[in-house]
């Protein structure tokens, strides 16, 4: 009995060592499990708990421009004001030694820019429209002296604007001799009306350097026998020079002025003068075939396009028989359709740094003039 009671005994004592061992075996892998897993700091559900977020920039335009005399000095510390059509001011500059000023992170609106300078008349701008990211060049603003102490308020509508620019655009020349009329190097210019087409269509056909291109041209159809059935000698040169000149003032009359006034589209190109290589070349190719309507919007160029097609037509009433057809007025127009694109590549990559009598502040799309830092 002795003996069995002594053998029971190590039995338990045995057993209950592994089950201790496999106890603490159990806590300390449970123990390793939670130091090796992070605590979620987090409090999904905490009341008032977000998470930051960094408000997006606000969407806004820039509007600027140079104060310059009559006599087209700069006007340095001109106090310039933004404001609504009601005449709410919203901000104020000063125009820097140069006459420029800025007006950046502008809210999308409807804004005026009033301009005043001691000994100067007051300047009030027309409603000008911003929108999401513009960049509004102001065009030229001329103050002129105020005959007296009294604060004169000079209120300049679109349509004279629109007279000033064409004033400018008549005067400019490339290498100083050859009209360079048609193209606008004010991004924002006035839009035109009809009035303003026809002046610009008569200006240019009358111009004395189209009389001397135009002989060029005669004389060299005549060298190489073209349109044979007007014949040699002065008689013959007499017809050719005729027919070309015709085809200049139909083509101007038509394309520049009579379509553009009925459809409502510019026929001016606009110089781009900023951006890459390539969307310049686009901008440039492009406008042969789309131009800016009188809305300020890009639409087909209907006035150009179908213009060349009406001179090609019209030509065949004054060229010999044998030359008349479909096919003339056809070749006609496609060929002045590539010119145009031509000599638009041309606007927007040459004539600018050689053309003469373009105003300072007309630089293209995204001009702004650069403001020292006082």
């Amino acid at each position: 009995m002795q003996y069995r009671n002594a053998h029971r005994t190590p039995t338990r004592c045995c057993l209950r060592s592994i089950t201790l061992s496999l106890l603490l075996t159990t806590l300390s892998a449970t123990a390793l499990a939670d130091i090796s897993t992070p605590p979620d700091l987090s409090l999904p559900n905490a009341p008032g708990f977000e998470t930051f977020q960094a408000p997006e920039p606000q969407s806004t335009a820039t509007i600027s421009g140079d104060v310059l005399d009559i006599r087209d000095a700069m006007v340095a510390n001109a106090r310039v004001t933004l404001e609504t059509p009601t005449g709410v001011v919203q901000l104020t500059e000063t125009s820097d030694n140069s006459g420029a000023f800025t007006f950046s992170s502008v809210p999308p609106g409807t804004y005026r820019v009033r301009i005043t300078s001691p000994g100067l008349q007051t300047f009030l701008s027309y409603d000008i429209t911003l929108k999401t990211g513009d960049k509004y060049q102001l065009p030229r603003i001329a103050l002129p002296i105020t005959a007296n102490t009294a604060d004169v308020t000079v209120t300049v509508t679109e349509d004279q604007l629109a007279e000033e620019q064409i004033h400018d655009e008549i005067r400019q020349r490339t290498l100083g001799v050859f009209p360079n009329f048609y193209t606008s190097f004010i991004w924002n210019a006035a839009p035109l009306k009809a009035k303003h087409k026809f002046e610009l269509a008569i200006r240019s056909t009358i111009d004395p350097v189209n009389f001397l291109t135009t002989a060029g041209i005669a004389g060299e159809e005549q060298m190489r026998g073209k349109y044979k059935g007007y014949g040699d000698g002065a008689e013959g040169y007499g017809k050719r020079y005729a027919a070309a000149y015709g085809d200049i003032v139909v083509g101007r009359m038509i394309g520049g002025a009579i379509l553009p006034s009925l459809f409502r589209q510019d026929p001016r190109y606009f110089y781009q003068g900023s951006g890459s290589i390539p969307s310049r070349t686009w901008h440039a190719l492009s406008s042969a075939i789309i131009c800016r309507g009188d809305n300020g919007r890009l639409q087909p160029n209907y006035s150009h396009v179908l213009g060349n097609f009406a001179a090609g037509g019209l030509s065949n009433l004054y060229r010999p028989n044998e030359d008349r057809g479909a096919r003339l007025a056809v070749d006609n127009a496609l060929i002045h359709t590539a010119a145009n694109a031509f000599n638009n590549l041309l606007r927007e990559f040459v004539l600018r740094s050689i053309t003469t009598q373009v105003p300072v502040y007309a630089n293209g799309k995204d001009a702004s003039p650069t403001k020292t830092k006082e």
